[in-house]
């Protein structure tokens, strides 16, 4: 599949700079999952329990800093705020809330307030959406004319970093880029392959080529505050597209760069871009054609 031509006005803005002034820092996380079979090869997409898309994302941050003490300062308040009392999410010995944000087990109050202190931050997002029935439908085909070819979810996840960061990595000196954990081995060598490989194509395409340091590093939402910030953004996107419910998204839609639905091929071959001009809606997808 095509990945396309460039969206308008992707490379118009410069990127958010830290406070060296020369490095930006990006924070990639996924929603939903990349599971299409289970451990004995019948299809779970589609079944209860397994997403139907699989949604990878990264905010481009620009007060790495500032952002993680205020998050950390809202943490301090609502912990400290009695109408949260016996919440087990802010219990400790859970791990959830009381530790870190994390969209899907914070209290629906508590997303408001998260919500509301990222609208007040210079932070960028962007994603790349897969429905799995067409991933599934690929790999069905490859495995017709390849008997030998086996499905691996890293080849997924990795096909969608080369989509992300194809413009992402030409315009500064050096990147920091922070992946969130997803496997027990360690895959940063992989990952800043698929990096280089982004750089590789984009260079080739546009003749820009230029020698940037990128530096790829794993942690947790725990450990990293710009990682809680991208699995909000990602939340409200999942749920648009896995309970077609939109208004977390118009919330934050301020915050969104580029949304590109890889799948949805009604218009172009190469799937549809939503940009700030053209917002991502429960209209613009719920008649999405099935399978």
């Amino acid at each position: 599949m095509s990945e396309g031509p460039e969206p308008t006005g992707s490379r118009d803005e410069q990127p958010l700079y830290a406070r060296d002034g020369r490095t930006c820092y990006y924070f990639v996380d996924e929603a939903g999952d990349a599971t299409l079979f289970d451990r004995k090869g019948r299809v779970l997409v589609g079944t209860q329990g397994c997403s139907g898309h699989f949604i990878l994302g990264l905010a481009e941050i620009g007060d790495t800093d500032g952002l993680g003490r205020k998050m950390e300062e809202l943490r301090a308040r609502l912990r400290a705020d009695p109408y949260f009392s016996g919440v087990p999410s802010f219990d400790e010995r859970r791990g959830r809330t009381a530790l870190a944000f994390h969209a899907t087990d914070d209290p629906p109050e508590v997303r408001r307030e998260v919500y509301a202190l990222l609208l007040q931050h210079d932070i960028r997002f962007f994603a790349v959406v897969r429905d799995k029935r067409q991933v599934l439908g690929y790999v069905q085909q490859r495995n017709e004319r390849e008997p030998d070819y086996r499905y691996s979810q890293k080849e997924l996840y990795d096909s969608l970093v080369r989509r992300l960061f194809r413009d992402r990595l030409h315009q500064l000196e050096s990147y920091d880029i922070c992946f969130a954990k997803r496997w027990k081995s360690d895959r940063t060598a992989a990952l800043k392959e698929a990096l280089l490989a982004a750089r590789r194509r984009f260079a080739e395409r546009f003749g820009v080529v230029r020698d940037v340091e990128i530096r790829v590093r794993p942690s947790t939402p725990g450990q990293c505050h710009g990682l809680q910030a991208v699995d909000y953004l990602l939340w409200a996107v999942q749920r648009l597209y896995e309970k077609r419910e939109d208004r977390f998204l118009k919330f934050i839609w301020p915050l969104v760069r580029l949304i590109h639905d890889v799948d949805d091929t009604r218009i172009a071959n190469y799937g549809a871009y939503y940009t700030r001009d053209r917002p991502l809606t429960l209209e613009s997808v719920k008649n999405e054609p099935e399978i």
